[in-house]
């Protein structure tokens, strides 16, 4: 048994090795390509480290210090987002894992349908630019991705696994609804809070989109590295078919912009990741 056992250990071992390899091996190629020499690249993309290390596409990537503002404003709409959405989904949360709430099921299906269907994105233009004049102002980052509905119900599946004792006592010792939130439930919910923290910071950092539609004078990084790439895939069709060399190729820029976008999300998320797993097992446990 135990030399079976062993064997048993060594196939893991090997599967296990390969999965990581398989896994490892795409950002590995691109941040091997985003250091590698253009004209190298476009030959063989196939390889994990650089055979021609050069800094051109970081230099084109940061030329002009033209990224400064873009970033300066993800970073503030992904903290003041992320706050923000922390705080608004889990009250909502906490409202709706109350039991004597008379209303809990109807808006409980209210908050679910909106997530099957959408008014579509003219009526959705109109609301943020007419309506409510958010045009090229930096609260239509904030306000309409105020709550997701799947954090509220991740938050909200927490919540209800939680000894409804704590909230009682807390209840006969005199304190209000909100300071049973903010001193019993938000404590508890640490695992969770940590985890519907990641998917905003993630999709705050990640979005572009309202920036194309509604704040172009107010461009995220995300939106500025678009750019870059566009500008990058212009230069190269203009020099097509001439004897002109240039020093990048749309192919290393965007390899060389996938690293500056993933590198932040990627340093935080090692300090979430036990939060995170931890949010996400025991969210669904019920007493």
């Amino acid at each position: 048994m135990n030399k079976k056992a062993k064997k048993f250990d060594y196939v893991l071992a090997v599967i296990f090795v390969f999965l990581v390899i398989i896994t490892i091996y795409p950002f590995l190629n691109v941040l091997a390509i985003s250091f590698n020499d253009s004209t190298d690249t476009i030959k063989n993309v196939n390889f994990i480290i650089p055979r021609k290390f050069t800094l051109s596409n970081y230099k084109y990537v940061f030329k002009d210090g033209g990224i400064a503002m873009p970033a300066v404003i993800s970073v503030a709409r992904t903290i003041i987002g992320t706050i923000v959405g922390i705080v608004c989904t889990s009250m909502v949360a906490y409202t709706l894992s109350r039991r004597d709430f008379v209303l809990r099921k109807p808006f409980q299906l209210l908050f679910v349908v909106t997530m099957y269907v959408g008014g579509g994105m003219i009526p959705e233009y109109l609301l943020i630019i007419r309506t409510l004049k958010l045009g090229n102002n930096f609260m239509v980052y904030i306000l309409p991705g105020l709550m997701w509905v799947y954090n509220m119900i991740l938050v909200r599946s927490y919540i209800d696994g939680l000894p409804m004792a704590l909230q009682e006592a807390a209840k006969l010792d005199g304190a209000n609804d909100f300071q049973i939130w903010y001193k019993v439930v938000m404590p508890l919910c640490k695992p969770v809070i940590a985890t519907v923290g990641l998917y905003y910071a993630v999709g705050q950092w990640n979005s572009f989109m309202d920036t194309y539609l509604y704040a172009k004078k107010l461009p995220t990084l995300q939106y500025k590295l678009y750019e870059i790439m566009n500008q990058a895939t212009m230069k190269m069709d203009v020099h097509a078919g001439t004897n002109v060399q240039t020093a990048v190729t749309p192919m290393s820029v965007r390899m060389a912009v996938t690293i500056v976008a993933t590198v932040p999300i990627v340093i935080v998320y090692p300090f979430l990741q036990k939060y995170f797993i931890g949010g996400m097992t025991l969210g669904s446990v019920k007493d």
